[in-house]
């Protein structure tokens, strides 16, 4: 395939939008190459300008999980922006989007709506240090809960340092208040909470990880964190951002039983328009302006249009569950494809999957954390990448990104992938 449109639209790009993305994943730095520009999606397919179809594995980084341009959130959206764009006033439709979100997801009571899950995981901390009155969060390295300060920190010198910053512009102040533990480390998390008592105001996670290729939490981690933060009165927010209504209706609090204190979504929740939210039991979200003392705000939070294409979405999702079922056993049939190739291939893997996540880890050993996740052969990873986009797949480019599995796929295109990836997997 060729990708020469594509070329010249990144080279006017990058003399007007810094790196010529807008986002840095989508700049291919970790693969090489010039970034594909998209003219069209539908369904499980990209068109990109060059006129190539692309079976797509991304789909917007997780909330097309009914595929691009579903059309009744096309038609809502159409038909909401009719009425107006952007009010910054109260509507119907944000109470209607709230109570069906309350309903699916449990140990919710009340929920409030952002722009993106940046700013849901940001506010979730905020409410969370206001609630608690402690200053302190433990957060995973490899997880990524979006850019805000707190985030952006990476380990420091031993298991019960402070966190410092890995991007310019973060205060070594704003560092202080982040420690950094290893996911699926029960024994490193509690070793933090010792040296920092009644310090911790929350545990932030992705019960999922998603940001370091799918890595599905071991036996007992998440049930682990429910208790030490019960015993240590410590919040425990679980970052669904990309886990919520795709997982389960319910997000992972449904599907692995384990009940969080603040839970927050964006992808699927906006139908893939920019949207977060979070969300907790009624004596929490109370501690919010202009109920309580946690001050939050967003000119665009609510915004009718957003609010049409989620409220679109979760409907499709309530109204079938077994959408759910559909997306695991697709996922489970091109994990058990992409391993039978592979190993006819005498290549050194690994998949990690759960429901409709997925992710192939050039790497013999179990992975389940960051350090495990960078053990990969990148230089695998990036013919792999190369080498799928020339047969019509896009993936991921990066190693530390999950797949992730729409509905619209068919069984054919599942064995076109599979097929792509033996052939492919003969060059490395």
């Amino acid at each position: 395939m060729l990708y020469k449109r594509s070329s010249q639209l990144f080279a006017e790009a990058e003399k007007v939008i810094p790196g010529g993305v807008n986002s840095p994943v989508r700049a291919f730095k970790a693969v090489g190459g010039t970034p594909i520009f998209v003219k069209s999606a539908k369904g499980a397919y990209l068109y990109d300008e060059d006129g190539n179809r692309l079976i797509d594995y991304i789909n917007s980084w997780g909330p097309m999980i009914l595929g691009h341009a579903y059309e009744p959130v096309v038609n809502a959206v159409i038909e909401k922006a009719k009425l107006g764009t952007s009010f910054g006033m109260p509507t119907e439709l944000e109470t209607q989007i709230a109570a069906l979100a309350v309903a699916m997801v449990p140990n919710i009571d009340k929920i409030r709506f952002v722009n993106s899950g940046t700013e849901a995981c940001m506010s979730a901390v905020r409410l969370a240090r206001g609630f608690t009155k402690k200053d302190k969060i433990i957060k995973f390295a490899g997880c990524y809960h979006g850019h805000s300060d707190s985030f952006l920190i990476q380990a420091g010198s031993g298991a019960i340092t402070f966190g410092s910053p890995n991007s310019p512009g973060v205060t070594a102040g704003t560092a202080k208040d982040t420690l950094l533990a290893r996911y699926n480390d029960l024994e490193n998390v509690a070793t933090l909470i010792d040296a920092n008592k009644n310090e911790i105001a929350a545990i932030i996670v992705e019960p999922v990880a998603g940001n370091m290729g799918c890595i599905p939490p071991n036996k007992g981690f998440l049930e682990g964190l429910r208790q030490l933060c019960t015993d240590n009165g410590i919040l425990l927010i679980f970052d669904e951002v990309m886990t919520g209504f795709r997982l389960a209706a319910g997000g992972v609090q449904e599907l692995l039983h384990v009940t969080a204190d603040i839970v927050c979504f964006g992808k699927v929740i906006g139908g893939g328009l920019p949207v977060g939210a979070f969300a907790a039991r009624a004596e929490i979200m109370n501690y919010l302006a202009p109920l309580g003392p946690v001050y939050q705000a967003g000119t665009l939070s609510g915004n009718p249009l957003a609010m049409a294409a989620g409220l679109a979405m979760l409907q499709a999702l309530d109204s079938d569950r077994t959408i759910f079922k559909r997306l695991e056993e697709k996922t489970a049939y091109l994990a058990a494809g992409i391993d039978k190739v592979l190993k006819a291939n005498h290549v050194t893997f690994t998949i990690n999957t759960i429901g409709s996540m997925i992710s192939v880890h050039f790497d013999a050993a179990p992975v389940v954390d960051f350090q495990t996740a960078a053990n990969g052969d990148n230089e695998t990873f990036k013919k792999f990448f190369h080498g799928l986009l020339q047969e019509g797949i896009y993936i991921a480019p990066s190693a530390y990104e999950t797949w992730f599995i729409t509905d619209a796929l068919t069984y054919a295109d599942l064995d076109f992938t599979i097929q792509a990836i033996a052939k492919v997997s003969k060059t490395f």
